[in-house]
């Protein structure tokens, strides 16, 4: 029999969570209130929490420095863009996973999973001249198809997963009403995996908007999103750092915003199929 929950425990596990959830969100609290202090303030030490003298300088000097707009298109088009073409390839391959698996589909899930593992340097050079041969070194394209690729076992493992909890039943009878399989796919069983598909694209164009290695090392200049934004207030003479939180704060805004009103599709989404 399961144990009942007495008010002492759900106490205890609620100040447990929130102190968690307070820990995790420090390190971006911090990076706000530095961002609103000057550089002397930022590296204070010991260091103070409000009791300092609150300025605008250090957006004003980032927005004069840099073209803050021009990196967050590119970031939203980089992360829009790859997650998008991830999940118009994935859906396709976690039906087939899911509803005609084959007696290497679990390998096959396997092997992709462990595409992850491989760190990314080892394989930078090569595409490093993939890039220079195709033309698209600094551009947009190359970044949407490159964070695509390196997030796309992420994204057929998770609509596998969603996909494996819906009855099969259901789609043999739109089968037998005559359905093909694009109309199975469209009307039959994507908006019956909304929540799940939903889920998949806000987790992965999270992914995708933060994502440094591969931005800083295939950019310069017309395609750099906000991560090479932030990496710009680092320079041979130091970290500026209050400078480097207001970069910071303008890039992580974006989505932070969009997190906070979405938490609910992303939770729902995430627990979908985990109670029948």
């Amino acid at each position: 029999m399961a144990r009942a929950v007495t008010p002492r425990r759900k106490a205890i596990v609620s100040l447990l969570a929130w102190g968690i959830g307070l820990l995790l969100f420090f390190p971006i609290l911090w990076t706000i209130l530095t961002s609103f202090k000057t550089e002397a303030e930022a590296i204070a030490s010991p260091p103070s929490f409000v009791g300092f003298d609150w300025t605008l300088e250090n957006y004003e000097v980032v927005q004069e420095r840099s073209d803050y707009m021009k990196f967050l298109w590119n970031s939203i088009i980089i992360a829009g863009g790859s997650t998008v073409l991830g999940v118009l390839i994935a859906v396709p391959a976690a039906w087939s996973m899911a509803f005609v698996p084959s007696k290497r589909t679990k390998d096959i899930l396997l092997w992709m999973l462990s595409t992850k593992m491989l760190p990314a340097i080892g394989v930078l050079y090569p595409i490093y001249l993939i890039c220079i041969e195709f033309g698209i070194l600094d551009s947009r394209l190359a970044l949407v198809v490159i964070l695509m690729l390196i997030n796309l076992p992420i994204i057929v493992w998770m609509l596998y997963t969603y996909f494996r909890e819906i009855p099969a039943e259901i789609l043999e009878a739109a089968r037998m009403d005559g359905a093909g399989l694009k109309s199975e796919i469209l009307y039959v069983l994507t908006p019956m995996a909304v929540p799940g598909i939903a889920s998949t694209l806000l987790l992965n164009f999270i992914l995708a908007w933060n994502e440094a290695f591969w931005t800083l090392n295939l950019t310069a200049a017309n395609a750099a999103p906000l991560t090479a934004f932030i990496a710009s207030y680092s320079s041979p003479e130091g970290l500026f750092f209050a400078k480097l939180s207001a970069a910071s704060t303008m890039a992580i805004a974006p989505i932070l915003i969009m997190g906070w009103f979405s938490q609910k599709q992303l939770v729902r989404g995430l627990t979908f199929g985990a109670v029948k």
